[in-house]
């Protein structure tokens, strides 16, 4: 079964963070962005072994990515629920 997993990068001052957002125990970091790429591809193979050998379920790989705008500069007050300034 092919499953697809959602990779997120963080850029850091040494390199690059990677990790799964339906899985974030499965985080890793590399040098450049296509070494973190691949660390994380054998993190995730790694984890599903594990998982297998303990009889874990292993996580969804359907997750719903949105990016949510906020002006930054306009916020000052805690937003009472469901009201956007």
């Amino acid at each position: 079964m092919l499953c697809s997993y959602t990779a997120k990068y963080i850029r850091l001052e040494e390199g690059y963070m990677g990790q799964l957002v339906e899985w974030p125990e499965v985080v890793t970091e590399g040098a450049d962005l296509d070494e973190c790429r691949a660390m994380l591809r054998n993190a995730l193979y790694e984890m599903v072994l594990a998982y297998r050998d303990l009889g874990k379920e292993i996580p969804s790989h359907n997750a719903l990515i949105e990016q949510l705008p906020v002006e930054i500069d306009l916020v000052s007050e805690p937003a009472l629920s469901g009201e956007i300034p």
